[in-house]
């Protein structure tokens, strides 16, 4: 019988209230992630002798179980997924959380009861991964993705951002048209790829085999990432870890940036120490080259370049940044203005505030299509800015507001007050001069408020 997703998700957050109290929601994930992971893994090797993970011997959940109750138990299940770590070339990725921490679990008998009864709770028949063919797979790995949703909403300002609301992603990957791509096998990257849930959704879309690249500059989200793709039967993917983007990119061909068919991102809003690391103006990979600098307390201009370095000449790209982009002067305004002139932004989706978990900032996504560029009279923009429902302290996309912004997108619909193409030429003129930011200009206001 398949597993409902309602019963595993009510079980599985049971496993997040085990740990409660010794630590941060930001940290529980780690441990709570990582034993779902051992836990679906054990249960799909014993139906498949094929599978893409292999379980040593003392490297399955039923060695955990073995350990309940027992003093060395914390040391015992490091060591059950140091083996499963060590068999499947995932060292760095699936043990990141020490079960063996007493600051974080704490000593002697509050440490064993704890992990007693965190693996108790995935011990539960109701979770045997090896029955549940019925629902399809994916049941695992969208259990994954409602867990670090709700990490996301429980770790506040500072600790959510490893994370892209769902509904946000679907609107990324529909816009780019990877589904109707004319390549066999697409590549996708995400340079800023957090839990790996922007790309996965991108590759959904697709509808055939994609490979997919990401980075991701800090290690035990670059390990959810890793952890991400293999439960959602990504396991080829590549996530490069530990590096800044900016400073350090992973991916190269022949000493210069590789490039990819399609970019998704949600890079970390107007990062203020975005050149750590390098001299921006001697950049070896020519990002800025025909722009300009961005500024050096705000990188998000730097993370557009960035984006649109690493697409083919037949590239199309995403991504998503606060709405300071499309009105800001100074050097952010000659950027944008080469950006125009180039042809290269096809469309601007403005989003609801307070969608995002890391900050209630408005902002919007910025869609890239280089290979239509000469064609292109002008850049289509949507006010999505009030279709949203309320969901406890966060706003969220309603379907019907997801359908409509990529219905209405796609086919290039003027609908009052809402959408429009905005001709270059409006843009450019002495009363717009550039600014993209349509309230401001009287002469492009039809759209209404607030893009």
């Amino acid at each position: 019988m398949a597993i409902k997703k309602s019963e595993l998700y009510s079980h599985i957050w049971a496993g997040c209230d085990a740990l409660r109290g010794g630590m941060d929601p930001s940290t529980y994930k780690d441990y709570v992630l990582a034993l779902l992971f051992v836990k679906y893994v054990s249960d799909k090797a014993t139906v498949d002798a094929n599978s893409l993970i292999e379980v040593p011997k003392g490297g399955s959940f039923k060695d955990m179980v073995a350990l309940k109750g027992k003093k060395e138990i914390g040391d015992g299940m490091n060591k059950i997924i140091g083996k499963l770590a060590q068999a499947n070339d995932l060292k760095g990725v699936i043990d990141v959380a020490d079960f063996n921490d007493e600051d974080k679990l704490g000593k002697g008998k509050e440490m064993i009861d704890r992990l007693t009864d965190l693996v108790s709770i995935f011990e539960n028949p109701a979770l045997d991964f090896s029955k549940n063919r019925a629902s399809g797979d994916d049941i695992l790995g969208d259990a994954y993705e409602y867990l670090m949703m709700h990490f996301a909403t429980e770790s506040g300002k500072s600790k959510g951002q490893f994370y892209t609301p769902a509904e946000v992603s679907r609107v990324m990957a529909s816009v780019i048209g990877i589904k109707h791509s004319s390549k066999r096998t697409p590549t996708i990257y995400d340079p800023t790829c957090g839990s790996g849930s922007l790309l996965l959704k991108a590759a959904d879309e697709a509808d055939k085999s994609v490979t997919i690249y990401g980075q991701e500059k800090d290690v035990a989200t670059a390990a959810l990432a890793k952890m991400n793709m293999i439960l959602h039967n990504q396991a080829t993917a590549e996530i490069a870890k530990g590096q800044s983007t900016l400073s350090n990119p992973q991916f190269e061909e022949k000493d210069d940036l590789k490039t990819f068919d399609f970019v998704v991102a949600n890079p970390p809003f107007s990062l203020a120490n975005w050149s750590n690391g390098f001299n921006p103006g001697d950049d070896q990979y020519n990002r800025f080259a025909g722009y300009g600098i961005p500024p050096e307390k705000n990188g998000d201009y730097a993370f557009l370049l960035h984006i649109v370095r690493s697409l083919k000449s037949t590239g199309k790209g995403a991504c998503i940044l606060p709405h300071g982009v499309l009105f800001r002067g100074g050097a952010e305004g000659q950027i944008r203005k080469s950006l125009i002139e180039k042809k290269y932004i096809k469309g601007i989706i403005g989003l609801p505030t307070n969608l995002f978990y890391g900050t209630g900032i408005p902002a919007c996504i910025i869609v890239i299509d280089k290979e239509h560029a000469d064609q292109r009279k002008g850049i289509f923009m949507i006010d999505a800015s009030k279709g949203f429902m309320k969901d406890g302290n966060k706003n969220r996309l309603r379907e019907q507001d997801l359908h409509k912004i990529v219905d209405v997108f796609n086919k290039e619909l003027e609908v009052p007050k809402y959408s429009r193409l905005v001709k270059f030429g409006e843009i450019s003129d002495a009363k717009n001069d550039y600014n993209l930011n349509i309230p401001r200009s009287p002469r492009i206001s039809r759209i209404s408020t607030h893009i």
